[in-house]
């Protein structure tokens, strides 16, 4: 049997679950990450899976949302990536959010410490030599020059692009806590929540109004030599959903639905402008979907007219970055290993999958796939009604070619979601016929009940009734 280890290129979510994956699987494994040796626009430490955007995995729940379902079926699977973030989580109501330097660091000591990975500081400037012949490039949306350009050439392609944007995170001793109150959205409890878990600050109509014309005449950093790319519509910055009309902003990121001013509970706020803990102890906060490229001094005026925020102290700006992935249903085969190249797989946001969490998933894959090969076995491919298998066909090929446009990749980063899967009949209940949101919630049910029996027979697992005999 061929020992040989597999290369990993890129210490991120998604390289770091990879390697956890091969070499839990018995495999040696080699992961590169170029931090310290050559930093990167976003990153500001050398720890492995550094969140460089928001700090939050998004829901954790696994009955009725599909990221919640990809955590779910993540810990059945035995990542490294759930179980620093389950280890070092703060309250965010329903959401999994983690402390970012706890998170990294768990990731980082975990993988320094599994005796068959070994971690290389270097930077890796083109494709990986013939005789890696089992690695996985995940060298995420900040993927080197030289190695974005080795990609290109042997894909015979342009690389696509898009734009991610950076939230501000504020000291929460500068907040005014004498106008702003804690309460999650519907006082809802999530994982290590209390249900009082953001903190909230109101605007009436005409502070409101006020704030909307100040993101839209404030300053923004332009990029010229980028024009074109589009924006991730999961990550658009603010000020761009304030071009899409006056009340976009507070029908998104800054509704006031579920939320009572503990101050003045008569009083319903025109719009909310929510901070969700961002390390554990609780002395920054982020601003939830603020997102922005306006430049610093105006997000610290613009911000400023905030009510609660007006001696905000900011630990971090907010920025912009560009993401680059490829055309993976044309280039990679249904393990994500680049056609032209067996052996070489693909993980994380360059094969065009878009968050944390989704990221980390196919790198879960990659790995396990990769270390398969190593042991001489055929990579198992999870079933399509799993939030795996859903992600994975969504990137190796569950897209549609324009006919009118045969020349048009339509191919574009996506997040999880109930769109991705096999469609499920809504469970009928009894003396009653299911109809809007309790039918949506039915089949929401019925899809990861599905998914969860299903995964957990991918992995060889005893079923829940086995496991609780």
């Amino acid at each position: 049997m061929n020992k040989d280890p597999i290369h990993v290129i890129g210490g991120g979510l998604a390289g770091s679950e990879a390697a956890w994956q091969a070499a839990e699987a018995g495999v040696p494994v080699v992961l590169h990450e170029m931090r310290p040796v050559r930093g990167t626009d976003a990153h500001k430490t050398d720890g492995l899976a550094e969140l460089v955007c928001s700090n939050s995995f998004r829901s954790d729940d696994a009955q009725t949302n599909a990221v919640g379902l990809l955590h779910a079926e993540m810990r059945l699977a035995g990542s490294l990536i759930m179980s620093a973030g389950d280890a070092h989580q703060v309250p965010a109501g329903g959401a999994l959010a983690v402390d970012r330097d706890g998170f990294s660091g768990a990731v980082t000591k975990n993988l320094e410490a599994h005796p068959l990975i070994t971690i290389q500081r270097e930077e890796v400037p083109g494709l990986p030599p013939a005789d890696w012949d089992q690695a996985i490039i995940a060298t995420g949306p900040l993927t080197a020059p030289g190695l974005a350009q080795s990609i290109a050439d042997v894909t015979g392609a342009d690389a696509l692009a898009f734009f991610d944007a950076i939230a501000p995170i504020v000291h929460f001793d500068t907040i005014d806590m004498d106008i702003c109150w804690f309460q999650s959205r519907y006082d809802k409890v999530g994982p290590g929540g209390t249900g009082k878990d953001y903190i909230n600050c109101p605007m009436d109509k005409e502070q409101y109004l006020a704030f909307v014309r100040a993101l839209l005449e404030g300053q923004k950093t332009e990029f010229k030599q980028w024009e074109g790319t589009p924006y991730f519509d999961g990550c658009l910055p603010i000020e761009i959903m304030a071009e899409r009309g006056v009340e976009t902003l507070r029908h998104g990121p800054m509704k006031p639905m579920g939320l009572t001013n503990a101050h003045n509970p008569s009083v319903k706020a025109y719009a909310v402008v929510q901070l969700r803990q961002d390390n554990a102890l609780g002395t920054l906060y982020n601003m939830v979907g603020f997102q922005t490229k306006l430049k610093h001094a105006d997000q610290v005026r613009v911000f400023r007219t905030i009510p609660g925020l007006e001696n905000a102290e900011f630990a971090r700006l907010g920025g912009l970055h560009r993401n680059t992935y490829i055309n993976s249903p044309t280039l990679l085969d249904h393990s994500l290993q680049l056609k032209s190249r067996p052996g070489l797989r693909f993980a994380g946001q360059i094969t065009g999958c878009e968050g944390y969490v989704e990221s980390a998933a196919i790198g879960l894959l990659a790995g396990r796939f990769a270390a398969a090969e190593r042991l001489g076995q055929a990579p198992a491919l999870p079933p399509l009604t799993t939030a795996f298998g859903a992600l994975l066909n969504h990137i190796t090929g569950g897209h549609i070619v324009s006919d009118d446009e045969p020349g048009k990749r339509s191919f574009q980063p996506m997040n999880i979601n109930f769109g991705l899967f096999p469609p499920v009949e809504a469970p009928k209940a009894e003396g009653k016929r299911l109809r809007g949101k309790d039918k949506t919630v039915a089949k929401r049910r019925a899809v990861t009940s599905r998914a969860l029996a299903d995964c957990r027979e991918w992995l060889r697992l005893p079923s829940r009734a086995e496991a609780a005999e």
